[in-house]
């Protein structure tokens, strides 16, 4: 079964020892990292496996394999000798691995790792992605049959992450931990037993402690979250795609729900930068289901064997799930949307003041029992903000409730295209758009990625003067308040974020994932 792997990185031996403790439980093995020592704390290594208590893997790594050891082969050699030294015959007081680069060549250290019973990991790491025989390089990585050949490859998108799965597939028959660094590479951290590696490597999430390489989960997200020591060859594999996919609350909504079940399931993350290679590495890995995100919602269109209606119609489809002709699309948005603002309004008027306390859910009242949900928006006049995905979805709904609507969007070409249909109103977000907006203000609606986290301080309505009379929604739900809300809420207006949205649609999607209803008693318990 594949291991948890904490990396310690600390400058001294205590504050290494210390992460450990912290993170005991959710570990298996843990990576003694020499190289981030402090220098005279380097000659205090031999007696760390008996310390730790658990078995520990020996590693200097030089800064041309992304480390921070620079004095020299000849120190780092006499380093590596020091680790092994003195071995004992109780083995849980020995490194229980040792890692050696590919070109290191010293037959005195692997002699002496193997008298006792120390295993080597032969490792290889690749910065600039994938590139020649990697199935070759796999095999050729060992010099004897007992060690474990690694391979790390910096993966520049997600081609090189398909590329090394692919090869993991073909030497499926050898001992090997196999891993994509950095964003795209993501899921080999989670998906490690299911893609026959050994090892997934973690750092602690700890403020002042190194992450030893981009893109280690911390080891209590992988143990607990992702219930990594239960993941295995009939676990069914979901997923979110998007780009760059650094803001999804996805992955622990439904893995709670699993955990919950007690599912053999797993939800993964997985960051794309081309839709063709993603589609090709779900069939690889197996995927039961995806929610798609931006800016894939209507590209994805191109790879479904049917689709629901609604995609059809709007030309927008966010969930995938296998069917007998292949990829099933459906759009949970557009459901998720009009619920969640029907049930504002509603709650509104109850006359029930907004609610502040809860950080997710921004908008929605104290009281748990406000007044029913308005049936339809007939009357209402409402502008929206973006013509990508999500815009598509909410002006569907909005003109099968009823409402009329404005569309304003960057490039007012794609406002008109998504305004044709409905005979919506339409224009660019300048001047003249805003203008139009006195007429249609009674909710406005921001559909785009402006002020989420990561893209901080972004207003696409900075110069409109909110009266303090409109619903304002911003589908957007991290941070909790984008710029655009927070100046809308300054203004006395109801505002409301998309975490409800979020959790609406979610459920939906739970539905055609497993072609059931989501279980009521489940909602209260998934707390995120």
């Amino acid at each position: 079964m594949a291991k948890i792997c904490l990396c310690l990185t600390a400058k001294t031996i205590a504050a290494d020892l210390e992460i450990l403790a912290r993170n005991r439980s959710c570990i298996d093995i843990a990576e003694l990292r020499v190289d981030c020592l402090a220098p005279d704390e380097r000659f205090l290594i031999r007696n760390f496996p008996e310390q730790a208590g658990l078995p520990v893997i020996l590693t200097i790594r030089r800064e041309k394999d992304g480390g921070n050891f620079a004095e020299g082969e000849a120190s780092r050699i006499r380093l590596l000798a020091q680790g092994l030294a003195f071995a004992q015959a109780d083995r849980r007081k020995n490194f229980a691995y040792v890692d050696l680069e590919e070109d290191l060549n010293v037959p005195s250290l692997e002699e002496a790792a193997r008298t006792f019973g120390t295993r080597i990991i032969r490792s290889a790491h690749c910065f600039n992605g994938v590139g020649g025989d990697m199935p070759g390089k796999l095999r050729s990585l060992r010099r004897t049959g007992d060690e474990i050949a690694k391979i790390a490859v910096q993966a520049r998108g997600t081609a090189d992450a398909l590329a090394l799965v692919r090869a993991a597939r073909e030497a499926r028959d050898m001992d090997k931990i196999f891993l994509c660094m950095g964003h795209y590479g993501v899921f080999t951290r989670i998906l490690t037993e299911k893609l026959g590696s050994q090892i997934s490597y973690t750092s602690a999430d700890e403020e002042g402690v190194p992450q030893a390489a981009p893109g280690q989960l911390c080891p209590r997200d992988l143990a607990e979250l992702y219930r990594f020591r239960g993941i295995g060859p009939e676990t069914k594999v979901f997923g979110v795609l998007g780009h760059p996919l650094r803001v999804t609350n996805s992955p622990k909504f439904f893995n709670t729900v699993f955990a919950l079940e007690a599912a053999n399931a797993v939800y993964v993350p997985f960051p794309t930068d081309s839709l063709k290679d993603f589609m090709a590495l779900a069939d690889e890995l197996g995927l039961s289901g995806v929610s798609v995100t931006v800016p894939y919602k209507e590209a994805i269109l191109d790879y479904l064997g049917s689709m629901s209606e609604d995609v059809g119609r709007i030309g927008a489809c966010n969930t995938i799930s296998r069917g007998p002709r292949g990829w099933e699309g459906t759009n949970t948005d557009m459901r998720g949307f009009s619920d969640s603002l029907l049930a504002f309004i509603g709650a509104l008027a109850g006359g029930q003041g907004a609610e502040t306390a809860r950080p997710r859910r921004i908008g929605f009242p104290a009281a748990r029992k406000p007044a029913g949900p308005p049936s339809n928006l007939k009357g209402r006049k409402v502008t929206v903000i973006g013509a990508g995905g999500a815009a598509r979805a909410v002006a569907a709904e909005l003109y099968r409730l009823g409402a009329r609507a404005l569309i304003l969007n960057r490039t007012p070409a794609k406002a008109r295209n998504l305004a044709a249909p409905y005979k919506f109103r339409w224009g660019g977000l300048n001047e003249r758009g805003m203008d139009q907006m006195e007429r249609f203000s009674d909710i406005i609606i921001q559909t785009t990625p402006a002020g989420m986290e990561g893209d901080p301080g972004r207003d696409p309505l900075e110069t409109y003067p909110f009266s303090g009379k409109e619903i304002v929604m911003d589908l957007v739900y991290q941070p909790d308040r984008t710029p655009f809300l927070r100046r809308a809420e300054a203004a006395s207006c109801p505002v409301l974020n998309g975490y409800d949205m979020f959790i609406r649609q979610a459920r939906y999607q739970y539905t055609q994932f497993f072609k059931r209803d989501f279980p009521a008693d489940l909602l209260a318990r998934v707390n995120i």
